[in-house]
């Protein structure tokens, strides 16, 4: 069931308060502490940790314990080092995971709606192990990460504007995480050439399913000029095809 009223305005005040002292929490502890104070003592979650995506989808190794991620002291024993000795076991499917952890929705949802399958599974079956029962990410700027969890299913926990509000915390915990931690400008959202605008519109017109004569034709431009423009975003993306690209494009907030 969802909380209750009272949670849900114990909550949201709980939050404004959290984000009128984030500039007074000093270390990044403080900062995830803090959240979680709040989360923890409006209902049923936790605060997992906080993370700075690293430079290209397949560099999750940069990901490290102390400098682009921090775990809050909520998190069960040995799920963290089970979960890197598991990563190294299965390095090529690390990314394919980490993108379906970073969807607008909660574990159970994901593992309800689009059944991982595979070597997929284990980062769902690992928390479940540990008593992760469910989890909601939250990804902020295009570069930092914040990550909830919980002991109980949060499908049925979690209103829209719950999810908003906690958006809204873990936006104000990033910015502040952002300016406590060393700038790496060559972390994801800031890194790579930018793509031009030439680009980004033969992206978007592939996105809504135009083929390379139909974008030639709304933009003006050669069909050789339009197929340039997408194999120089392909490359920009560091990305395999025209669908990968989109795709990216999609996530990154590129284009709508």
């Amino acid at each position: 069931m969802p909380l209750s009223g009272h949670d849900a305005q114990k909550l949201g005040l709980g939050l404004l308060r959290y984000a009128s002292s984030i500039d007074t929490r000093a270390t990044p502890d403080d900062v995830l502490d803090a959240l979680h104070k709040v989360t923890a003592e409006a209902g049923l979650l936790n605060v997992l940790g906080a993370y700075m995506f690293p430079l290209r989808w397949g560099e999750w190794e940069r990901i490290e314990t102390g400098k682009t991620i921090f775990l809050h002291k909520s998190v069960p024993d040995r799920w963290w080092a089970e979960y890197n000795e598991l990563k190294g076991k299965y390095p090529n499917a690390i990314g394919a995971i980490t993108q379906l952890s970073m969807s607008p929705f909660t574990m159970s949802e994901i593992m309800r709606t689009l059944e991982p399958l595979g070597v997929e599974r284990w980062p769902f079956e690992l928390a479940m192990k540990y008593g992760i029962r469910d989890s909601l990410t939250c990804p902020v700027g295009g570069r930092w990460a914040v990550v909830y969890w919980s002991r109980h299913v949060l499908s049925d926990t979690l209103t829209p504007e719950m999810r908003a509000m906690l958006f809204m915390g873990a936006s104000f915990a990033a910015i502040r995480l952002q300016k406590l931690v060393e700038l790496r400008p060559e972390r994801l959202g800031d890194a790579g050439p930018a793509l031009t605008a030439r680009e980004l519109s033969v992206l978007r017109l592939t996105s809504m399913g135009y083929q390379v004569r139909e974008t030639a034709e709304f933009l003006g431009l050669g069909e050789e000029t339009v197929r340039s423009h997408l194999k120089k975003a392909q490359a920009k993306l560091d990305v395999r095809n025209r669908l990968h690209a989109v795709a990216q494009a999609i996530r990154r907030h590129l284009i709508p």
